[in-house]
């Protein structure tokens, strides 16, 4: 009863039985239970009335009685070890416990005796003093619950970890005691320990608890099965470790990892072009998940509009949203401003401020007392809180000292406030787009520089002299070559002759497109000298090793008689021209090609004379017309002259067609295209 008892209950005293014998004063058995009868096999009608000393060994000493007796009498207890004669024929050591009572109803004197197998005690006392040791001095937490997952014991390690003495854990469950810590998902795993006798090892505790209620810690737990002889469950052992410093160590670890991770990430995905869009939605998309759960980044409006950096902040901030992520699923970036939009803030606004003082503005925990600032400016920030963002931080895009603009990165997943390390990989991020859109800045404003330059030096209205009709193009690549030193002429010469002039600078930009200025006019100059052809060349060789740094430039010059169709052709390294007679015979002009100007070395250049018929075309035009990634140059020039071929409505209609068929969306080069109709009518 009494095992069965304690089993039922979640407990382990039926791990050693004990049997309960009664007898009178004078030593004769009067009560003997189940558990006696286990323990030495004789049922109760054998022994009841039999003097206790009967059970003994034969050759025992039989002074047990005469102790029972005198401790009786004397109303003192006594414990020993006996050898008793079991059922069988055995001796069986036993200890045994034996206080006298009052009799109740019949008075006198009943001794009572307790008996347990004296191998069987040892054992247990043996264990007990290893786990008295252990649960004593251990600086690992154990603890001993029952099946009902009720604490029966902890150690003073366990009693630290919570916070709490034993008498708080004792008869009671770990979700009762420590409500903040993931006492269910623990209490799950120990019911399938208990289910299955399988154990489970380095179970992670997590939360907080009353010996440090104001910060998380991580635990590693296993649990293991306890059974009685006949491997039923009856409690198990539960055993813990605070790993929270090599948990947090692991993390910094892993942080570490995607901190260089994003980084590397950012030196390859921000700043692929001279975009500022481009750049700042490339910052956007690479912190988000990684870093933050939303992202923005604005740049000032007077920046973003092609402009300088402006005034200064002393009146405010307006910046423009360039780059937002994620654009769509996203409550939060919903709720932001969009791209595109101009935002204005007073001087002391949170996002002015941040601006001001070039270094990170930091909300590690938002709350209504955080917000407090922000929301007399806007609802934005309310709003934005009860969207469950809790934590919060602006970085200024700084770059050479000058500050462009601002990152801001939103956090709304449970996994803590931005830490130090990450506010600064979201200044390294900020950093490298804010170089990336300052390249911009500046590129655009040498771009914009050289726009004028060249377009101011490009003829700006031909007038085409008598007896030849004259259609040009200039058209600028697509990307960060857009400027380069391509041009043309027409210069009416004395005798009703005309000079068509097409060069290309070699190189691009400011540089590529004042050489370029410098030549024209040159050209321009020199033709109207009538210099011939290589003397003419000879002049802008010497013009550009007046230069102070190296230039090479390739130029295609022809005088036209439009009267005779008589042609004198001088190549310097440039692309030959074409000619499309009336019958629609296309022929590139077999001129030798010479070398490019700026060569040096004394080269000469060769004149080739040639006739055309009344009405026959000459096409001029630089590399990029026929050049293209992956095409063969010879196929791209057998293109031209295909599309030459085909029926001309006009030389206006030409040109058109040309650049329609040959140049990709996103030329790679800059275009210059001439075309001139020789005596279209046929007469002088």
């Amino acid at each position: 009863m009494t095992t069965s008892a304690a089993r039922d209950a979640g407990g382990w005293l039926g791990a050693l039985p004990v049997a309960v014998v009664a007898t009178s004063a004078d030593g004769l058995i009067v009560r003997w239970d189940h558990a006696a009868e286990d323990l030495l096999g004789y049922p109760p009608h054998d022994v009841l009335g039999r003097h206790i000393a009967e059970l003994l060994h034969p050759g025992a000493d039989r002074t047990l009685g005469r102790s029972l007796w005198e401790g009786a009498a004397t109303g003192r207890g006594v414990m020993g070890t006996v050898t008793a004669w079991h059922s069988e024929g055995r001796p069986l050591e036993l200890e045994i416990w034996a206080c006298p009572v009052p009799a109740r109803h019949r008075g006198g004197t009943t001794v009572l005796v307790f008996a347990v197998d004296a191998q069987a005690a040892r054992r247990i006392r043996g264990s007990s003093a290893v786990w008295d040791g252990l649960f004593s001095r251990s600086p690992v937490g154990i603890a001993v619950l029952d099946t009902q997952l009720r604490f029966l014991r902890v150690n003073p390690a366990l009693e630290a970890m919570n916070g709490l003495p034993q008498a708080a854990h004792v008869g009671r469950r770990v979700v009762e005691i420590l409500p903040d810590i993931n006492g269910a998902d623990m209490e799950r795993a120990m019911r399938r320990v208990l289910a299955t006798g399988e154990p489970i090892l380095d179970y992670r505790r997590t939360g907080r608890t009353p010996a440090d209620p104001e910060h998380d810690h991580v635990w590693s737990g296993s649990y293991v099965r306890l059974e009685d002889a006949e491997r039923r469950p009856i409690g198990l052992t539960a055993t813990l470790i605070d790993i929270t410093a090599q948990e947090q160590a692991q993390l910094e670890a892993e942080a570490g990892r995607r901190h260089l991770t994003l980084v590397n990430e950012a030196n390859a995905k921000i700043g692929t072009s001279l975009d500022m869009e481009r750049t700042a939605q490339e910052l956007a998309d690479l912190a988000v998940p990684d870093l933050a759960d939303a992202v923005t980044v604005d740049v000032l409006d007077s920046l973003a509009g092609g402009g300088d950096l402006g005034g200064g902040l002393v009146g405010g901030a307006a910046l423009r949203r360039l780059g937002k992520a994620p654009l769509t699923g996203s409550q939060i970036t919903a709720t932001l401003a969009p791209l595109g939009r101009t935002l204005t803030f007073p001087p002391n606004a949170p996002y002015t401020q941040a601006l001001v003082a070039l270094s990170p503005f930091v909300i590690e925990e938002l709350d209504e007392q955080a917000i407090a600032p922000a929301a007399r400016h806007s609802a934005t920030p309310r709003r934005l809180l009860e969207q469950g963002v809790h934590s919060f931080m602006m970085t200024p895009l700084l770059a050479r000292g000058v500050v462009l603009g601002l990152a801001t990165f939103y956090r709304t997943r449970p996994v803590g406030p931005f830490t130090p390390d990450e506010v600064s990989l979201a200044g390294e991020l900020a950093s490298r787009a804010a170089v990336c859109v300052d390249n911009a800045r500046l590129y655009n404003r040498e771009h914009d520089t050289a726009t004028v330059l060249q377009r101011s030096m490009l003829p700006q209205h031909i007038t085409a002299p008598p007896g030849i009709e004259i259609a040009h193009r200039y058209l600028p690549a697509s990307d960060v070559n857009e400027v380069g030193g391509d041009w043309y002429d027409v210069t009416a010469l004395g005798g009703g002759r005309v000079a068509l002039a097409i060069g290309d600078v070699m190189g691009h930009g400011t540089a590529a497109a004042a050489v370029m200025g410098r030549l024209s006019a040159s050209v321009r100059a020199l033709a109207r000298l009538d210099l011939a052809p290589e003397d003419l060349l000879f002049q802008l060789e010497a013009a550009l090793e007046d230069l102070a740094e190296p230039m090479l430039a390739t130029f295609l010059y022809i005088v036209v008689d439009p009267a005779t169709g008589h042609c004198r052709v001088t190549r310097a390294g440039h692309p030959p021209p074409v000619s499309v007679a009336p019958d629609g015979t296309v022929r590139v002009l077999d001129v030798p090609p010479g070398l490019p100007l700026g060569v040096g070395g004394g080269t000469g250049f060769t004149t080739t004379e040639l006739t055309l018929a009344p009405g026959s075309l000459l096409v001029l035009y630089t590399d990029g017309l026929i050049e293209a990634r992956g095409a063969d140059i010879d196929e791209r020039l057998g293109e031209l002259t295909d599309l030459l071929a085909q029926p001309v409505r006009s030389l206006d209609g030409l040109c058109d067609s040309l650049l329609t068929h040959l140049v990709p969306a996103a030329a790679d080069d800059d275009i210059a295209l001439l075309i001139a109709s020789v005596n279209p009518t046929g007469t002088a």
